[in-house]
């Protein structure tokens, strides 16, 4: 009969001859020996790390109580490597080319490098493992208490110090040969090698025990023949809803669990060994599946009834004697579990490290890491601590959950985790156009629904404050319940999770990236990424255009990779670029390949952050990026930029379009400026040269001639000198040269000024002048010079052209709200055919002539409206026709808001 330091002292051989497999393989492998790195057989039996003690144990058991369900965690992953071979081999490329090191590293490269979704990948895949680490404890310590207690069926999990144990021990094995050092390309050779080993024994020992169990029983007929079996295999729930998840669960998690990643794309040596794993892993699958139902059968029929089905690989052996087969199976179920729980604690601790320690060391400059080998030294003791608090949450797990839960259940609470990063992995595969923020708003709502409606029903215990959420709801709140979230109710638990949880993953995704714009640098990687057969490594460093000293990349590169490696790095780089004896020019394509060295080691997104600290004058070529995809795509990627473009573009020709039309204005004001202002200086000129030609030559001139040719020059004099000051006068004001004297005035005085010096010409053309209702008490804020400019200027306009019989002009103040209003009001002809709009431009005049053929330049008016305009007010007409015009000049008061302004 075995006892129990039998077990353990056997345990601890095999232990040992793992780790001088690992030990050997290493060694082998630095000496340059290949042939396990290279080995596509090698390569394919790490990827069975998918089975776990689940396979091992939990197969046999949830075929014992669901039938054929059990083959739905196989198909899923066999339709995968022989259907989706070319998604495989493009995560494969991916990651050679960009040197990812984890599933973190892969959606936070391709969402731009984003250190935000790194995190929270890694977060999710934590604890999305943390139930699956937590089942293979569980398996080993109860595998251990049905082997040392002499094949006591019924026996329920193993004790914690065991688990305490079990888990130490996995942490030695991960530490010593996980983190031994750093490698640019992430891989283990030992480790590798240690679990294809692992994957035969397992193989060997599930293939023994159901060889044994056929003949024992007499053969298949015996086995499949009975009550039992029939019952067992014809359930008319096996190929429901459940069985459609749960295939959709293990096609994802396949390329998901995150020591599935590690092993199918991190320790991928050859593209090539991808097609002997396409056929090779789904046989191993078959093998290992071949005897699940007879073994299952055999149980239910030949063991006492109560017997625990997870358990039947080992009890079976147990019961008919044979101790050496059932080691063998304890053994094959130790593997199985050390093999996930070392591949998992090793691809997880390298997540944490890169894209959690990392981002909050580069934050803490204080910390004074700026020695060689310092960040190295760093990262393997973050690892390091990593491992032992993962299997430490793993353990946690295992003692706070419900202790009666089956090991297959436990398996599929992580697999419904981990598919929540399927959703933003294929679209970052194959959209273009899938952003950060979408992928961002995906895994949290995602992840959210999977913990609410599935991890939190896992956590309850009866009698607990969790049991009654889930019976209940949170605070009575029916709706609310986790397995009948929003009313959804009746449907299988994993269902139920797996309908809500992906649905708001996809659609959040898919909104979330058609809502916002990606940024330069995630445009560039989705192309990188969705392209990656076309784009060979170095595109990506001709996009992304850098320039650095070499004297920085060397310092940087020496505190990660330590000083030989940076030397070596440099010194081959250099060789490449036809340097023998020289230093690597530090150009964007040597830059680019330092970063994806370093962010083979630190992360994707912290090799950023490092190599932006030393980089410079960093730009994305969008022309170069269109030219990485091929001719069709060129179109759609062009087409892109152009629509991304067009209301800008269509801005623009708005802009030139009024910028044109403006030009042509001024041109035409331009010409006729020119025209008018030699018109206008040409009569006054005139004059004065051909009187002073007069009195130059003298003559027969009387004293009153003389006298009266010298008024004549002097008035024409006066006359040019003011339209020069007109000129000036306008020229200033646009020029803003003009200096204000701003004073509080009362409109009043201002009206009353401008009425006094107009009053003599208007005696002289016989025009009434009316001074209508005051405003009242109230005081404007401005120039009083300027104000009465302008009033002077609209009454001697109004004055100047009436022609009426009886003429007239009536002023009129008025307050409006916060505006004071002057209106000046004749009975004249108007101001004719001229625009409105066009009546206060420099030069424009109306269409009606002063008696006896003079009207002005056309500036008064032009040089009112700018003085209204620079106090704050405005100058319009308010009405002209054949009855008279009106101008109304309007002014803020004193106190308002444009009169402070």
């Amino acid at each position: 009969m075995l006892t129990a330091d039998a077990v353990i002292t056997i345990a601890l051989g095999y232990v040992g001859l793992l780790f001088l497999l690992a030990f050997l393989s290493d060694r082998w492998t630095r000496r340059g020996s290949g042939w396990i790195t290279n080995s596509p057989v090698v390569y394919t039996l790490s990827i069975s790390v998918y089975c776990t003690s689940w396979t091992f144990y939990g197969a046999v058991g949830s075929a014992a109580r669901n039938g054929l369900e059990f083959l739905t965690i196989y198909l899923g992953p066999t339709l995968v490597f022989l259907g989706w071979w070319y998604m495989l081999r493009k995560l494969v490329r991916i990651g050679h080319v960009h040197r990812i090191s984890s599933i973190a590293d892969l959606i936070s490269s391709r969402y731009g490098k984003s250190n935000s979704l790194a995190v929270l990948v890694t977060v999710m895949a934590v604890v999305s493992t943390t139930p699956y680490i937590a089942l293979q404890l569980r398996a080993v310590t109860s595998s251990f208490a049905v082997l040392s207690a002499g094949a006591e069926t019924a026996l329920g999990p193993g004790s914690l110090e065991g688990a305490l144990w079990v888990a130490g021990g996995m942490a030695l094995f991960t530490i010593l040969f996980g983190t031994r050092n750093l490698d640019a390309n992430e891989q283990h050779p030992g480790v590798v090698a240690a679990i294809a080993f692992e994957a035969l024994i397992k193989l060997l020992a599930l293939l023994l025990v159901g060889l044994f169990v056929v003949v024992s029983v007499g053969g298949t007929e015996q086995l499949f023949d009975n009550e039992a079996a029939r019952a067992l295999l014809s359930r008319e729930d096996a190929f429901g809803g459940r069985w459609v998840a749960l295939t959709a669960l293990s096609a994802m998690a396949i390329l998901c669990l995150p020591r599935q990643f590690q092993v199918t794309v991190v320790e991928n040596v050859k593209e090539s060994n991808l097609a002997t794993a396409g056929w090779l892993f789904p046989a191993y699958l078959l093998l290992a599946n071949l005897f699940v139902l007879p073994i299952a059968l055999a149980g239910l029929t030949q063991l006492p009834p109560g017997s625990n089905p997870d358990m039947f690989v080992l009890t079976l052996p147990m019961a008919a004697g044979q101790e050496g087969l059932a080691l063998l199976a304890f053994i094959g179920g130790f593997s199985s579990a050390t093999s996930m729980v070392i591949v998992a604690c090793i691809a997880l601790s390298i997540m944490v490290s890169n894209h959690i320690v990392m981002p909050l060391v580069l934050r803490l400059p204080w910390l004074g890491l700026n020695r060689v080998g310092d960040i190295k030294t760093l990262v393997l003791s973050s690892r390091r601590f990593s491992i032992v608090l993962i299997l430490g949450l793993g353990l946690g797990y295992y003692h706070y959950s419900g202790q009666n839960e089956a090991l297959a259940s436990m398996g599929l609470i992580a697999f419904a985790g981990v598919a929540q990063f399927f959703p933003s992995l294929f679209a970052g595969l194959y959209w273009r156009q899938a952003s950060a923020s979408g992928a961002r708003l995906g895994l949290l709502g995602g992840v959210a629904l999977w913990a609410w409606t599935l991890l939190l029903p896992s956590l309850a215990t009866p009698g607990s404050l969790l049991a009654t959420i889930v019976a209940e709801g949170p605070f009575g709140i029916a709706t609310l319940k986790p397995q009948a979230f929003l009313g959804l109710d009746g449907l299988d638990p994993l269902v139920h999770a797996f309908v809500w949880s992906l649905t708001a993953n996809v659609v959040l995704l898919v909104a979330g990236s058609l809502m916002s714009e990606p940024k330069p640098l995630e445009r560039l990687q989705g192309t990188l990424f969705v392209d990656v057969f076309r784009n060979p490594e170095g595109n990506e460093s001709r996009a992304l255009v850098r320039t650095a000293t070499i004297a920085d990349l060397r310092v940087l590169s020496r505190r990660i990779l330590g000083e030989s490696a940076a030397d070596r790095l440099f010194r081959d780089y250099a060789h490449r670029q036809g340097r023998e004896d020289g230093e690597p020019v530090p150009d964007a394509p040597f830059i680019g390949h330092l970063e994806r060295q370093i962010g083979g080691i630190v992360g994707a997104a912290s090799a950023r952050v490092m190599i932006s600290e030393v980089v410079s004058g960093e730009t994305i070529s969008l022309a170069e990026i269109i030219r990485m995809v091929d001719e069709t795509q060129q179109v759609i990627e062009y087409s892109q930029a152009l629509e991304a473009n067009s209301r800008q573009l269509e801005r623009t020709a708005a802009q030139l379009r009024q910028a044109n039309e403006r030009l042509l204005r001024l041109d035409t004001e331009k010409d006729d400026f020119l025209s008018q202002v030699s018109h206008e200086l040409r009569t006054p000129m005139t004059s004065i040269r051909s009187f002073a030609d007069i009195l130059i030559n003298g003559g027969e001139l009387t004293a009153e001639q003389t006298a009266r040719f010298l008024r004549i020059i002097h008035d024409e004099s006066i006359r040019l000198t003011g339209l020069l000051d007109e000129i000036l006068d306008l020229s200033h004001l646009e020029r803003g040269e003009v200096r204000w004297r701003m004073e509080t005035i009362d409109p009043e005085e201002a009206v009353s000024r401008a009425i006094a010096t107009c009053e003599g010409m208007a005696s002289e053309a016989g025009v009434t002048v009316r001074r209508l209702r005051p405003a009242g008490p109230v005081v404007v804020r401005g120039d009083r010079d300027r104000i009465s400019q302008v009033l002077i200027n609209l009454l001697s306009n109004a004055i100047k052209y009436n022609d009426a019989e009886a003429p007239w002009v009536e002023i009129a103040t008025a307050s409006n709200g916060d505006l004071l209003t002057i209106s000046v009001t004749d009975n004249g002809p108007g101001v004719g055919d001229v625009d409105p709009g066009r009546l206060f431009s420099k030069f424009a005049r109306g269409s009606r002539q002063v008696a006896g053929g003079r009207s002005g330049l056309g500036l008064g008016l032009a040089i009112s409206a700018e003085i209204a305009r620079r106090l704050g007010g405005q100058l319009e007409l308010a009405r002209s026709g054949p009855d008279g015009s009106r101008f109304v000049f309007s002014l803020p008061l004193a106190g308002s808001d444009e009169a402070v302004a």
